[in-house]
């Protein structure tokens, strides 16, 4: 089983009890980046494109904990940046773990074989550990030699001193779904809990726009692989709702639900979610909610969200279609996605203006099948 079940009962009383509250919108994981700086510097990452004096910026612990508190998330993901560089991480987690919180710490794992004695061993303390496929294909993607052998090793190291561990893998341009399911065969030899996927996002700021994929493209890619662990009996196991997979091979039309997935950074809450800057930051997690403008973002509503399927996004939307109907997400998880047959529709435009095209006719939102904006998550 990927996920303990004293993790999946705590996180499924949480969302049980927001939902008997009536309460519409509540974070299911807060993306916590305590710093922006990091030691690599990958193709497809647009987080670390900031001045020195910013790159230098630490959050404090009792900042940390304060978010956590603040925002009262069962799960934390601790990303940057490198977490690992930051000094404090250890009593970050510490202090995150005493709270009984799910902590998924994100790193590239090059600085982890030294840094595992700061740890201590938990139900509540997973390291989710970058790898984007294959020693050829992982390299490029971090533009570092050596980077995927140093990523093993960790998980290894990790493992035999019996830490959880997942994968954390982003799919970009040029991969094929024969190379993607060799590289899911191996992540299972290393006795990971999991897998994490999803297609790259992006970024403005990227410094190789060309690595991402289109949305059909992605979908497609992800129907493909999901076809060959079915057909060729692969085992694979997925830290994710199997209603998220089924999403991935274009057989959902979802909207995302950014307030899932808050962002506090050095910068405070950022608006609307981990993926976008520039859209400003808010002083409150309550003000997060309250007075962010959720209808301008998400697919359709704005055009920096049209290519995103990214879990950070859309995992939130699918656990709450689990919800909704769980005969369906059973089914899905008993036979795996879908990989035939027509896509679900994408989800319409709804941001061309008079402004723009006088003639434009304005969708709404709660036309969009399986959005949650609509279901109230």
């Amino acid at each position: 089983m990927s996920v303990p079940l004293l993790q999946q009962f705590r996180v499924a009383r949480y969302i049980l009890g927001k939902k008997i509250s009536g309460q519409k919108r509540y974070p299911l994981v807060l993306m916590l980046e305590p710093l922006f700086q990091c030691n690599l510097a990958c193709a497809g990452c647009g987080k670390i494109d900031y001045p020195e004096d910013i790159l230098k910026r630490r959050m404090s612990v009792t900042e940390a904990l304060h978010a956590v508190d603040e925002c009262g998330a069962p799960m934390v993901s601790i990303a940057g940046g490198e977490p690992l560089v930051h000094k404090e991480l250890p009593e970050i987690v510490s202090g995150i773990v005493a709270r009984k919180k799910f902590v998924y710490l994100c790193t590239n794992a090059i600085l982890l074989p030294k840094k595992l004695d700061l740890f201590e061993p938990s139900v509540y303390l997973t390291f989710s550990i970058h790898l984007d496929g294959n020693q050829a294909r992982h390299d490029a993607s971090v533009c570092q030699d050596g980077v995927y052998e140093k990523a093993v090793e960790a998980i290894r190291q990790a493992r035999e001193r019996g830490f959880r561990v997942t994968i954390n893998s982003t799919l970009f341009q040029g991969e094929g779904a024969e190379e993607i399911a060799d590289f899911f065969d191996l992540a299972m030899t290393l006795g990971v809990e999991g897998i994490t996927v999803s297609p790259g996002y992006s970024y403005e700021r990227a410094p190789h726009q060309e690595v991402f994929m289109p949305r059909k493209q992605s979908k497609q890619l992800f129907r493909d692989v999901f076809h060959i662990g079915r057909t060729q009996g692969r085992k694979w196991t997925f830290n994710q709702s199997s209603l998220f997979l089924d999403f991935l091979a274009g057989n959902e039309t979802y909207q995302c639900t950014p307030w899932s997935n808050p962002t506090y950074n050095v910068f405070g809450w950022q608006r609307p979610c981990y993926l976008l800057v520039g859209e400003g930051y808010a002083p409150t997690f309550q003000s997060l909610l309250e007075d962010t403008e959720w209808e301008n973002y998400g697919v359709g509503r704005n055009q920096k969200c049209d290519n995103c399927m990214a879990h950070c996004g859309f995992e939130g939307t699918a656990v709450n279609d689990t919800f909704q109907h769980p005969i369906k997400a059973l089914g899905v998880f008993l036979r795996g996605p879908r990989t035939h047959g027509p896509m679900a529709p994408e989800v319409p435009i709804v941001y061309k203006t008079a402004q723009t095209d006088p003639f434009a006719v304005r969708i709404p939102i709660s036309q969009i099948r399986n959005s949650t904006e609509s279901k109230a998550v």
